[in-house]
């Protein structure tokens, strides 16, 4: 998610620079390594990623496999009972007997099978909810041992921006924030460019911190001119 401001143009020139880690947090407890999706907060306990309850897709998954079980079954409790089997079956049963396994339609029926499945089995291991940042877990306080909070990516980045924008020489501020990395691209119409892109790690540092993230990522600035009207 981003979000940016500007104010107005004049010269050029760029300077950016590699990516920088935010200060510790608050309570000085050292953050987890990138890659994971699970730290410790300063509570000791580990914080896991919200997950998704993925309504829709689940309850169209539903339906449509009682829907076809639901019909199979009707048709193989006719058959028991004296009926014909229905065409469709007939039919199917021809083709999966008749047909090579070469076969374009058998090989495009068993590739859309396998993508669908491996949907459904990324929707149940992964948890979705990308939009959401975990944060610490309150301590010392009495009935909040269970309480989770989560952060939305789009207001993280609005604050990073607001925070950005009061550092002295910056003319507009753009920030992303992802869930692991967050970057900061600014132009500045006046002062240093060098003394511009310090002011703006650690006031962007601070902001980092002061969010109480339960993994606080990774801060990347980079600070131009403003191109040329």
């Amino acid at each position: 998610m981003s979000a940016n401001t500007s104010r107005q143009p004049t010269g050029d020139s760029d300077l950016s620079s590699g990516p920088g880690q935010a200060a510790p947090s608050a309570d000085g407890t050292p953050e987890a390594a990138e890659g994971t999706t699970k730290v410790i907060d300063g509570s000791g306990r580990p914080t896991h990623r919200f997950w998704s309850s993925r309504r829709i897709p689940a309850a169209l998954a539903a339906l449509l496999s009682a829907a076809a079980v639901g019909f199979l079954l009707y048709d193989v409790a006719a058959v028991r009972a004296g009926r014909n089997a229905m065409r469709w079956r007939r039919r199917l049963a021809e083709e999966l007997a008749t047909r090579p396994l070469d076969d374009v339609w058998m090989i495009v029926g068993a590739a859309v099978a396998m993508a669908l499945g491996l949907w459904l089995f990324l929707l149940a291991v992964t948890p979705g909810l990308r939009r959401l940042l975990p944060m610490r877990r309150p301590t010392g306080i009495p009935g909040t041992e269970d309480v989770r909070a989560g952060l939305d990516r789009r207001a993280a980045a609005l604050v990073l921006r607001d925070r950005a924008m009061r550092v002295p020489g910056v003319q507009s501020a753009q920030v992303d924030v992802g869930r692991r990395k967050a970057k900061a691209r600014a132009r500045a119409h006046f002062r240093d460019l060098e003394e511009v892109r310090g002011d703006l790690d650690a006031e962007l540092g601070e902001a980092v911190t002061s969010l109480g993230l339960a993994r606080q990522p990774t801060l990347a600035v980079r600070v131009r001119r403003p191109k040329k009207g």
